[in-house]
């Protein structure tokens, strides 16, 4: 079996010790080649070239985003492959922030965990296929969204490009922030979903592909608690932004088992597609990757398109 290891040495929580420890034990496994990303777009560059190079083992080991670029690399844009066409599987060892594919996957969420919990997975050659979102171009593994989340994105990026780690806490204080700022404007969205009446004043609306939606530290947050790799999208449009209303719905997104309900949510789950229309340019996010100001998006989910070494759905309990 050969496998190409992409590293981002800039992830938040890679370190030099469990770098090489995670090379090592996968060179004693399978003929492995080591690929450090230098700049941004870098992973899928690596990744287009394992593809072309017949590897059979992609394993990332960064955050979020160095997995979106992984998957974008290997992907391309959504074609018809020929029925003898095969990818590369994919892999990951979390070395960022959230590491909300990986969590969601089954996979430890501790760096040193998930390198013994890989080297099982290998050995029993566990894998699985899973559906994928893509929106504007782009794959997303778990998440998208338009207006609140995207907004958050976008300064954690900035502060991220001036040096600022990225932490729960400083999620946190952004989406405070943005929320509050959000309320000075008028809602923007018109959700549109398939055999039914278009949705007008939507405020934001989240994408998902997987739940949990995302992680704060160790809780997880489900927006869409009935979405899966093994299913369509969920959605959740808000179209308020009182305060108290606002927080019932927080508190229930932060409940271990809960399912938001309000009636200023809309939530959806399995989804073919969703297409967000707004009436001002509003920002995109994908996998928490902040794309820009956007009038008109479609999500479209695609099943069964990646295959991954992961445990089983369920096998597994939520490591968190």
């Amino acid at each position: 079996m050969r496998a190409l290891l992409i590293v981002n040495p800039n992830a938040t929580t890679t370190t030099p010790a469990g770098r090489d420890r995670l090379a090592h034990a996968l060179a004693e496994r399978v003929a492995l080649t080591v690929a450090h990303t230098t700049h941004r777009g870098h992973a899928a560059e690596l990744a287009r070239s394992a593809h072309a190079d017949g590897m059979d083992v992609v394993v990332a080991h960064g955050g979020d985003g160095t997995v979106n670029e992984i998957v974008n690399g290997l992907l391309g844009t959504p074609r018809i492959r020929a029925a003898d066409e095969s990818l590369p599987r994919l892999a990951v060892v979390p070395g960022g922030s959230a590491n909300v594919f990986a969590r969601s996957l089954g996979i430890a969420a501790d760096p040193m965990e998930a390198t013994d919990q890989l080297l099982g997975l290998l050995d029993e050659r566990a894998h699985r296929r899973i559906g994928l979102g893509f929106c504007d171009g782009r794959w997303f593994v778990f998440n998208a969204g338009l207006g609140l989340d995207a907004q958050v994105c976008e300064a954690i990026d900035v502060g991220r490009a001036s040096g600022k780690p990225v932490t729960t806490a400083r999620y946190v204080r952004h989406s405070i922030r943005e929320f509050f700022a959000s309320k000075k404007a008028e809602p923007a969205l018109t959700v549109h979903l398939p055999d039914r009446d278009p949705v007008p004043g939507v405020y934001y609306t989240f994408v998902s592909n997987s739940s949990p939606w995302t992680f704060l530290g160790s809780r997880p947050v489900h927006t869409n608690p009935g979405t899966s790799f093994d299913t369509g999208l969920g959605v959740f449009a808000m179209t308020t932004t009182r305060v108290a209303a606002s927080l019932r719905v927080v508190r229930q997104l932060l409940a271990r088992h809960g399912r938001p309900e309000s009636p200023h949510l809309l939530r959806l789950d399995d989804v073919p597609r969703v297409r967000a229309v707004s009436s001002r340019p509003v920002g995109l996010q994908v996998d928490g990757d902040y794309l820009g100001l956007r009038t008109n998006v479609e999500f479209v989910s695609v099943p069964d398109v990646l295959e991954v070494v992961a445990p089983k759905p369920n096998s597994n309990p939520e490591i968190l």
